[in-house]
């Protein structure tokens, strides 16, 4: 990643604060999936393979899903659609067979402890997961967990499931990319105060991305830090393109690193120097006061791939001669 070049000293220190700040120490702000991270199964293959389509459909629909014959929004709602049970004797049987990983309640605490906003963002339905919540941790240990993710409207009897979408005209039916940004706006605006807003200080948090599956990667990338179960798709797909990400097999695997994490972050704020595992791309676009509106420090300094990457509305394609080009026809080197 190319070092920014200082900018011109009364228009860019206005902006982004005096060049000889003390970098302050940044805010943790936790994102996980649920199902096959913090969860062991899949609640709605439970579900769907006792009370729905059964095994077989549900697995000929998650391969249309991976191959993109069907969307996961189009998909699911087959699935969903065919489930013929009310929602507590479900929730019964999901009791029954879902075991949470053995270290997230230890983890809960934790972040309830060092004051770590921690959310669930997921393609599953609220209602489903704040359950399973409720009764693996207590309502009042559940209801410091904010979920994101989709709704539902399930009949009495439970012959009819009906999620309903949070972003209807997208594939998934949830854009976790989207989410994440408002989920880190929202607190943002919570913690602001004096000294707070731009630059490296409470206005950037250090954004940690907890996941299992290669349908998370949008939102991984969202991540100053990712970390990916041990063994399973997304770990397998970080390895495959050369993306860092930080492996762990439980929970308490990553309160440890995160412990590591939080001291390197100390360190920092003293001076002593800087991390070296976050992800450079993803405070990027937290430094910005906004996507549409490219900072000049952006011109000068990321690769042309990054500024496509970073701004697609203004850097859509290369030219031929080696050069970005804008959306309103000039070139940016």
């Amino acid at each position: 990643m190319p070092s920014l070049i200082s900018p011109p000293p009364s228009v860019e220190r206005k902006a982004f604060g005096p060049l000889s700040a003390q970098p302050q120490k940044r805010r943790i702000i936790i994102f996980s999936d649920f199902d096959g991270t913090i969860s062991l199964q899949d609640t709605g293959h439970i579900l769907f393979d006792a009370h729905g389509c059964g095994p077989t459909r549900r697995s000929a629909l998650d391969d249309q899903i991976r191959s993109g014959e069907r969307t996961f929004k189009d998909a699911s709602e087959e699935m969903y659609a065919s489930l013929d049970v009310p929602f507590d004797d479900g929730f019964e049987l999901m009791a029954s067979r879902l075991d949470l990983d053995p270290g997230f309640k230890t983890f809960h605490t934790f972040c309830l402890a060092h004051s770590i906003p921690f959310h669930v963002i997921s393609a599953g339905l609220k209602p489903v997961l704040r359950r399973v919540l409720d009764e693996c941790l207590g309502e009042e240990e559940s209801s410091r967990i904010n979920i994101v993710a989709n709704d539902a409207e399930i009949t009495r009897d439970g012959k009819e499931w009906k999620p309903i979408w949070r972003h209807v005209g997208t594939e998934t039916g949830h854009d976790k990319v989207r989410s994440i940004r408002e989920e880190v706006d929202g607190d943002g605006r919570k913690g602001e105060g004096e000294g707070e807003g731009e630059g490296e200080g409470e206005g950037v948090p250090l954004i940690v991305f907890i996941g299992d599956g290669v349908s998370d990667l949008p939102a991984a990338r969202e991540a100053d830090v990712l970390f990916a179960r041990k063994g399973l798709r997304l770990e397998g797909y970080c390895v495959e393109h050369g993306i860092k990400y930080l492996p762990f097999g439980s929970f308490g695997d990553i309160q440890s690193k995160l412990e590591g994490i939080m001291d390197e972050d100390e360190e920092r704020t003293r001076g002593r120097g800087n991390p070296v595992r976050f992800n450079p791309r993803a405070n990027m676009w937290r430094r910005a006061s906004s996507r549409k509106a490219v900072p000049r420090y952006v011109v000068m300094s990321p690769s042309r791939e990054e500024k496509m990457f970073l701004w697609p509305d203004t850097f859509t394609e290369l030219r031929g001669d080696g050069m970005a080009a804008t959306s309103m026809g000039k070139a940016v080197v």
